[in-house]
């Protein structure tokens, strides 16, 4: 489920019984981008990191070049990828 590269500083931080998470995940591979998937479950030090991100305790949050996104919102995902040009217009 971890799809990395240097070059995109996506991480997404969330749990495998999650079921947002996973359509973050998918929405993002079906868009052919690359990111860091962290598990807070398996990484708890994670999860307090995405606290201190976010502000706030739930997931996914989605850190795309330090734009923080909560929850599976298209509309903020698509805007931030495009502010960071990790999408064509």
């Amino acid at each position: 489920m971890t799809n990395t590269t240097s070059q995109e500083k996506i991480t997404i931080y969330g749990a495998e019984w999650c079921g947002f998470c996973h359509m973050v995940m998918r929405y993002l591979d079906d868009k052919g981008i690359t990111y860091h998937y962290i598990d807070i479950d398996k990484e708890p030090e994670a999860g307090l990191e995405a606290v201190e991100k976010s502000g706030q305790r739930g997931i996914p949050v989605c850190d795309i070049n330090g734009t923080i996104v909560i929850g599976f919102d298209r509309p903020k995902i698509d805007a931030a990828l495009k502010a960071h040009q990790l999408v064509k217009a």
